[in-house]
């Protein structure tokens, strides 16, 4: 590990986007969203997705541009086509528009069809929750097929996250940021590359068979990830994850039944404003005191104490933006090679 700048890995994420001729301000748009992803400590979903990215880009598969079709727009209502733009300038733009929006309605929703990438859903939440919104955003790949129904072996759907940002006063927001599969593929993938076994049995292989293997998730025959729960209470993560396939590919009107051939994101975002309920102020009181009571809960055997979700991304953030950003050495090599390839200084 070595520490940088967050800066500096703006700027140097910026660069290299730019220099695959992505608009220069969808190219720091993405760069923003990736160091906070890293900042926040979602490592898989940071600047590790740098060098893929410049991989879509190449291939013409992510557009350099961040323009999109507006295919529905009823006020409080939109549908976005985007394109297979930057999935995360498309978010972050429908986060801008949620926000300014709901001034004049009180909950505001966008789905987005046919954009790439979303990269990592928590790192949209600090801008919703600095607004005085609450915030709710889910995403599923109509193109990924990696994580098992409850009681199957054969994969059908996508790890389908959702993430939610609250305001919860002066002790800190909350925070979520959940898969509805017992993990991601990047986490199987980082464990897989360091040669060591998943901290549970949150895959099952090939032959129907549970497994903490990281590599089987590559075996022949392919094996899959379980859904949030496992193989004891994966129905429910299984429920969760056809809501969240309802709320972004069924809403937004693109999905499997339309044969996606390619990596990419459909999108649901909802921004609420809590002013046309009973006030930021009272939400804030409300959840403030929950959050308390959660902290000052006596831990159970074997647990340091209770956190609220989000306490330890914030923390973490403001440390690395003090000290400088940890970044795995496995990682920048795969950017400074890409670097090198493009004929681009980065330092």
């Amino acid at each position: 590990m070595q520490r940088y700048s967050h800066e500096s890995l703006k700027q140097i994420s910026k660069q290299l986007l730019v220099t695959k001729s992505m608009n220069d301000e969808v190219a720091r748009t993405v760069a923003e969203i990736l160091v906070e992803a890293d900042l926040m400590g979602h490592t898989t979903h940071g600047i590790n997705l740098l060098v893929p990215y410049l991989d879509e880009l190449q291939a013409g598969r992510m557009k350099t541009t961040g323009s999109w079709k507006v295919v529905s727009d009823r006020g409080s209502a939109m549908v976005w086509d985007g394109d297979y733009a930057s999935g995360v300038y498309l978010t972050e733009r429908a986060v801008a528009e949620g926000v300014k929006r709901s001034e004049d309605h009180p909950v505001v929703t966008c789905t987005i069809r046919r954009a790439h990438h979303i990269a990592c859903l928590a790192a949209y939440m600090p801008r919703i929750i600095d607004a005085g919104r609450i915030g709710i955003l889910a995403a599923s790949d109509p193109n990924s097929r990696i994580v098992v129904p409850f009681g199957g072996k054969t994969p059908v759907y996508s790890p389908n996250p959702v993430a939610a940002g609250i305001p919860a006063g002066p002790d800190g927001p909350v925070i979520v940021d959940i898969s509805m599969s017992v993990t991601a593929a990047g986490v199987v993938n980082a464990h897989r590359e360091k040669g060591k076994p998943l901290p549970g049995r949150w895959l099952v292989d090939g032959e129907g068979t549970f497994t903490d293997d990281p590599a089987a998730f590559g075996g022949t025959p392919p094996g899959s990830i379980l859904p949030l729960g496992g193989g004891d209470a994966g129905y429910k993560g299984y429920g969760l994850a056809l809501l969240v396939e309802a709320l972004t590919s069924g809403l937004g009107g693109f999905g499997r039944k339309d044969g996606a051939d390619q990596w990419g994101t459909s999108i649901f975002l909802q921004i609420i404003n809590p002013e046309a309920f009973s006030g930021l102020t009272r939400l804030e009181e409300e959840m403030g005191a929950t959050t308390t009571a959660c902290r000052a809960s006596e831990p159970w055997q074997g647990s340091s104490g209770v956190r609220v979700p989000g306490d330890r991304a914030l923390a973490l953030k403001a440390r690395q933006l003090a000290e400088g950003v940890e970044v795995a050495d496995s990682i920048m090599e795969k950017i400074q090679s890409m670097a090198t390839k493009l004929g681009v200084e980065i330092s």
